[in-house]
């Protein structure tokens, strides 16, 4: 594909939406692309230089007028400046609400100016099975999505849900999330683990930015089950609204000393080198990325059989999965793992083998077709 110059527009933070956006970009830049990423803060992911990428901050005062600061209408604007000055081709932008209505309104604006600029909108989840679903929220989501150039979700589960609830009158493309293999990979890090696991105990991991719907408590009470069968830590990566339930939970159930909070983390890949099991609890789930990047370090996962999370955590292969809130049962069959070395190591061989399937190599690719395809159409 010839050089694009393409913009992208995504939330900066912790989430996985944001994530897969930021390392799109820098795989697309790798290729060749002009990226300019559009958003109010510097993407998490983001943290070095890389050649080809641009970041144009979305900044925005609160009015006396406005009770809540108008991002949207700033992000439109911010949008319309960015293309306009640095001529780009197309925008891809992850999430309905408020980037396709933000990305659409900007394409009208521009048109008004005889400049047509296409953009894709990719579906990560909440956006459909949470704002989506809300009546105050449902027809904007659902003229945006529908007035997107292309439409692509992240998992088979997902569209289906968006499928289930708009009205969508054109094609969904399912374009999975990717794990970098040159960042994300077994490392050997026995120093490390030794700091962390003193007496050779196995280490549990959950990574998430402790939202509700992550069921961090579920994670807690799994791990006080396991640890009364084998000796564990868990570390207990991110942070948000739920993190200080979760640390009382440790102090109620006596288990604090074996349980770490370490808060939001940049390098997750060099956590994941020193354990031995991933839980991830989630009622909902789109995806999994935390699940594949953990798969990808041979991490087998214990996780809830919702959303996107059967299409990568094979059960009985690379991990289990149980109904949500069952932490019982994830329980169970974490000790199943855990108290066979030889089993451990071929549950760790088998999730590997499943997160190649999921290389940024081989799913870049296919945005690069859909962006070709949007622009040929549109000539």
């Amino acid at each position: 594909m010839k050089k694009q110059k393409i913009g992208i527009v995504c939330y900066p933070t912790y989430g996985g939406s944001g994530v897969v956006a930021t390392e799109l970009g820098i795989a697309l830049a790798a290729r060749n692309h002009e990226v300019h990423f559009i958003t109010y803060k510097q993407p998490f992911r983001l943290e070095a230089f890389h050649p080809n990428v641009s970041y144009h901050e979305v900044s925005f005062e609160n009015y006396a007028l406005f009770e809540n600061p108008p991002y949207e209408t700033a992000l439109a604007s911010r949008i319309v400046d960015v293309v306009l000055h640095e001529k780009l081709d197309i925008l891809h932008v992850h999430y309905a609400i408020p980037h396709a209505s933000a990305a659409y309104m900007a394409q009208q604006i521009l048109l008004a100016q005889n400049i047509f600029i296409p953009f894709i909108t990719t579906l990560h989840g909440t956006d459909i099975t949470l704002v989506g679903k809300d009546k105050s929220f449902l027809p904007v989501v659902q003229f945006s999505i529908n007035n997107s150039n292309a439409i692509t979700t992240v998992s088979e589960s997902l569209k289906k849900d968006t499928i289930s609830f708009f009205d969508i009158n054109k094609e969904i493309v399912v374009v999975p999330n990717f794990v970098d293999f040159k960042r994300f990979s077994k490392k050997n890090k026995p120093h490390f683990k030794q700091l962390v696991a003193q007496n050779d105990e196995k280490i549990l991991i959950h990574i998430s930015n402790f939202r509700k719907v992550k069921r961090v408590e579920d994670v807690v009470r799994m791990f006080e089950i396991v640890n009364k069968t084998i000796p564990s830590k868990l570390l207990m990566v991110g942070d948000g609204p739920e993190r200080q339930k979760c640390e009382s939970l440790t102090r109620e159930l006596e288990i604090c000393d074996q349980v770490k909070f370490l808060g939001k983390q940049e390098a997750v890949e060099d956590l994941l080198a020193i354990a031995d099991l991933m839980v991830l609890p989630s009622e909902t789930e789109s995806f999994g990325l935390a699940a594949l990047e953990a798969m990808a370090c041979q991490v087998p996962v214990i996780s809830s059989n919702t959303g996107g999370l059967p299409e990568i955590n094979i059960n009985g292969q690379t991990g289990f999965l149980s109904d949500v809130g069952n932490y019982e049962d994830m329980a169970k069959n974490a000790i199943f793992i855990l108290s066979d070395s030889a089993r451990l190591e071929q549950f760790k061989t088998n999730a590997l083998l499943k997160a190649q399937e999921f290389t940024i190599d081989f799913v870049v690719p296919q945005y690069e077709k859909i962006y070709r395809e949007v622009l040929e159409s549109n000539v």
